[in-house]
């Protein structure tokens, strides 16, 4: 049996029993055997979901209450703390590793009856937009095998594209949920920086990392961001503001006011369809009657770069603690204190990572650091600045989510710089805090998604999510 893709469409015949929680687990199992070349999964917990979904059916059976998710099969990007099961942040140097503890977003998902299905691959320590580097290998995007799914949550994306799992939880740092989630033809969002706790989540850059939820419908994000939002007394940054109703969707009666960053979509690096797609959007939103005006924001050039000199300094910092001493990977060639910290983290991170622990270690260092770290924290505060302005006069910002559609694979391996503009859409959100999500809109001429991208004030996650549905379902 196939089942059709989104919770919405089929969680009602779970709760009535028409459709087995068993039976989907067998479906979504099968499903990934199918599809074992896309390498979206590292580990698939298939004895335990069954057992699962049969003590779930047994409750549906007698008539027990169940969570908001019974019957939802949720794929956890490899950075998620899952408690009793390995996480690694696809990296070698946390070969082995069982987590102690279960992230607060999974106590979540677990008190809601949903099923975790598996862990799933990504660029390692969520460091990439290509999922090329993973210790464990690329993810293959579904509807093109020779293009990238994204990154960093790639696993994350075609998990859902392929429909292997309900839903997923990505990452997202610089645009690791909406990238791969444009490439993949999925929504994708990146919540206000705050909203979601971190609890359990293992860090790339502490100020910018956010957890999110990739899906094939917007109901089902609406029903995620529901649950897992919210205060978290282990973690400090996590907001006390009271979680909305977003899965309560509005009638889109009021006219908006939206802003689109003209010298982001006439980028001389957008694709051709990209930038036709967006200006036809634009054009059926000024036809509903909506303010749709071009905006200058002058500070695209400094995005990227103030980006990666902040989040490698803060990674510089937070992967200090994989020595190869407590946990994880530890070299067989060292011999003393010494040779253990040098060979155990040379052997254990890959490239990327190594070359962003080396960029960070540097700006922050004495001689760099008020030349590199201080300066690219006063352009963030302008950003942010920048960013809170627009929202004074619009209510949303309306942007391509990628210059490109998903690219060739080893097409961009060789050149970091090029592989870190692909995030040049991505990163305004993070540096500012605000929330943004990824919306499918079409395709291009080879088939592959395009994602325009939609972005909020602070904490506007319903009218985010609910204005996404309405371009989705109205407007696109």
């Amino acid at each position: 049996m196939n089942y059709q893709k989104g919770f919405n469409n089929f969680s009602q015949k779970v709760k009535s029993g028409e459709i087995t929680c068993f039976a989907l687990a067998e479906f979504y199992l099968s499903n990934i055997d199918k599809n074992k070349h896309l390498n979206a999964f590292l580990e698939v917990y298939s004895d335990e979901i069954k057992q699962q979904a049969q003590l779930l059916d047994t409750k549906i059976q007698s008539g027990k209450k169940t969570g908001k998710l019974a019957g939802m099969f949720v794929g956890l990007k490899d950075n998620i703390c899952y408690k009793n099961h390995r996480v690694s942040a696809s990296s070698k140097i946390l070969e082995g590793f069982v987590s102690q503890y279960s992230a607060t977003v999974v106590e979540k998902l677990l008190a809601e009856d949903a099923i975790i299905i598996g862990r799933l691959n990504c660029d390692e320590f969520a460091m990439g937009a290509s999922n090329e580097n993973s210790a464990y290998g690329t993810v293959l995007n579904a509807f093109d095998n020779n293009k990238v799914s994204g990154g960093s949550s790639g696993g994350a994306a075609v998990a859902v594209q392929a429909n292997l799992c309900t839903a997923t939880l990505g990452s997202d740092t610089g645009g690791s949920v909406r990238q791969p989630a444009a490439f993949t033809g999925n929504f994708g969002i990146k919540p206000t920086y705050g909203r979601i706790s971190r609890y359990g989540l293992l860090s790339y850059a502490s100020s910018f990392d956010q957890i999110g939820p990739i899906t094939s419908t917007i109901e089902d994000m609406a029903l995620l961001m529901e649950i897992i939002s919210g205060n978290d007394e282990y973690d400090a940054t996590c907001s006390e503001k009271p979680v909305e109703n977003y899965t309560e969707f509005q009638n889109q009666d009021k006219k908006l006011k939206i802003a689109y960053l003209e010298n982001y979509v006439n980028n001389d690096g957008v694709q051709e369809e990209i930038k036709n797609k967006t200006y036809q959007i634009i054009e059926n939103l000024k036809k509903a009657g909506h303010i749709v005006e071009p905006v200058n924001f002058d500070l695209l050039d400094y995005l990227v770069p103030c980006y990666y000199v902040l989040t490698t300094a803060e990674a510089s910092s937070n992967l200090s603690r994989y020595s190869g001493l407590l946990y994880g990977y530890r070299s067989k060639n060292s011999i003393d204190l010494e040779s253990t910290f040098k060979k155990s983290r040379s052997e254990g991170f890959g490239d990327e990572v190594k070359r962003r622990i080396m960029s960070g270690t540097f700006v922050l260092s004495s001689d760099y650091y008020d030349a590199y770290y201080t300066k690219a924290q006063k352009v963030r505060r302008i950003i942010q600045n920048k960013t809170k302005e627009l929202f004074k006069k619009y209510d949303f910002v309306i942007n391509p989510t990628t210059p490109t559609t998903a690219f060739e694979i080893g097409g961009k391996i060789n050149d970091p710089i090029a592989m870190y503009l692909a995030d040049i859409f991505t990163v305004q959100a993070p540096l500012a805090g605000n929330p943004a999500i990824s919306i499918p809109s079409g395709v291009d001429y080879s088939g592959m998604p395009i994602g325009i991208q939609l972005m909020s004030d602070l904490f506007n996650e319903k009218h985010l999510i609910n204005f996404a549905k309405y371009l989705s379902e109205e407007i696109i």
